[in-house]
């Protein structure tokens, strides 16, 4: 009898264990990281072991792109899954109102998993929105918030202040204001690092909700430079020491933005292993990106060249050469995800919303620039394809880029009347040779996209879209 209900017992377990639950998701972004910059992706000088392991123990993405070539547009693209001729936030808009917050008819991952019985947490940067306004993150799907509102305020990791649910939590560093916001400017007395507390945080979100599906935007303020303290002080690659690198032959500058990376990467893995002591890891989907390229911010010491930031990519931050807006993007589900894959499909932040809709069993918003990952992810097939990709960008005039059927890159510079410049990414995936010459059809089915991509928008606006042409 006894031998009968452990047979039993074991039977129905197994079956439990076979119908998973809703998978646990974290979304862990950087911050001007570059796709050369881990060494999963060819690093040889930053070291980054954690994310190594999870490349190893996980799948890794070769051509993967941001929403966009720099902050604010690129999150707003994450959160709605509609790229930047789409989404409500196109550009970084500085102070001008309301041009950088979502509205309140948008609907956002966080929003979406939230009606399916998540708890939600954002903690570190998002730029999107600020307390009492239609973004702050409690208005779009949150239940909580740790970190920045602001982007400006996030170029200060040892800030006088962060936000907490919209109340400010006052921390020790003392404060020299840039005059450009509340809060931007940097510290002389540097005690607590923003990136130290939000490791923290993240870890004490996960275990609080151990027996609850939950997600975590952990969006990191690394390896962005202190824009203002390096105007002021000639340096921004701010962090609390060199690390590993004290006694490299590398100026300051160098030894401190390779120490930020490889900060986190530290911090990554002690979140994994946090994950695996709560039994959490086979239940856990852990996906890492970055938000651009890599910057050319840190002061007049730093040029990102030297760490072969971009890989064998052209370009940088607020370039749409792909150096601009290909990204890392590793995911890693134990159990799920094939151990050590690497997939060339050809995605973008977009994705995203309909890939965790499928996965908890959600239904995405209508009208989205996004297909779901769920095929490539868990190796099965009928994987969709994108016809194409597409971005704006908005300083120096309006610039488009375009992604065709994955090989052909279109790219219009300042003004959308300018002569698209084309190149094809298989064969040159460094954008060096402009071959719109010898392919006049593939120019002319990108720019009929770049024409009506776009939709109104009163922020975002491209005066001379009408007279763009179509060959």
């Amino acid at each position: 009898m006894r031998t009968l209900l452990f047979a039993l017992l074991v039977g129905i377990t197994g079956l439990a264990r076979s119908q998973p639950a809703q998978p646990n998701i974290i979304f862990i972004l950087a911050d001007d990281l570059g796709y050369g910059e881990l060494g999963c992706y060819g690093s040889k000088l930053i070291a980054t072991p954690h994310l190594d392991r999870m490349a190893a123990e996980g799948m890794r993405f070769t051509q993967f792109y941001s929403g966009s070539t720099v902050c604010a547009p690129a999150r707003s693209v994450l959160m709605t899954g509609r790229h930047t001729g789409h989404t409500t936030v196109r550009g970084n808009a500085g102070g001008r109102g309301g041009a950088q917050m979502l509205r309140a008819d948008d609907v956002t991952v966080a929003r979406v998993l939230q009606q399916a019985g998540y708890a939600t947490s954002l903690v570190g940067k998002w730029g999107l929105g600020v307390v009492d306004d239609d973004g702050e993150p409690r208005k779009q799907g949150f239940d909580e918030y740790f970190g920045f509102l602001s982007q400006r305020h996030a170029h200060n990791h040892f800030p006088p202040f962060l936000w907490r649910n919209g109340q400010k939590e006052v921390l020790p560093n003392d404060f020299v204001s840039a005059g450009r916001g509340e809060g931007v400017g940097y510290a002389t007395k540097r005690i607590a690092y923003a990136g130290d507390l939000f490791a923290v945080e993240a870890i004490e979100f996960v275990e609080r909700n151990r027996h609850h599906p939950f997600f975590l935007y952990l969006a990191l303020a690394s390896p962005h430079a202190n824009n203002e303290r390096s105007r002021m002080l000639g340096e921004g690659n701010e962090v609390p020491d060199f690390g590993r690198y004290a006694t490299k032959p590398w100026n300051d500058s160098q030894k401190n933005h390779a120490s930020m990376i490889t900060r986190f990467d530290r911090d990554i893995g002690d979140l994994f292993a946090h994950l695996a002591l709560l039994g959490l890891d086979e239940r856990t989907l852990v996906m890492f990106s970055s938000d651009n390229g890599p910057h050319r911010e840190g002061g007049p010491d730093y040029d990102p060249s030297y760490f072969t930031a971009g890989g064998p990519l052209r370009g940088i931050k607020r370039d749409l050469t792909d150096g601009g807006i290909r990204v890392p993007f590793i995911a890693r589900w134990p159990g799920r995800i094939r151990s050590g894959a690497v997939s060339s499909h050809v995605g973008y932040f977009g994705d995203i919303m309909t890939t965790l809709a499928e996965l908890v069993g959600a239904k995405p918003p209508p009208d989205l620039d996004s297909i779901s990952l769920v095929p490539t992810l868990l190796g099965r097939d009928g994987q969709r394809e994108h016809e194409y990709l597409y971005w704006e960008f908005y300083e120096k005039g309006v610039s488009q880029a375009v992604v065709y059927r994955g090989r052909w890159k279109g790219i219009r510079k300042s003004k959308t009347t300018a002569p698209i410049e084309l190149y094809d990414l298989q064969n040159d995936i460094g954008e060096k040779a402009n071959v719109a010459a010898r392919n006049p059809e593939e120019v002319a089915k990108i720019a009929e996209i770049m024409r009506t991509a776009h939709t109104p928008n009163q922020h975002w606006k491209i005066p001379d879209l009408a007279a763009t042409r179509k060959n």
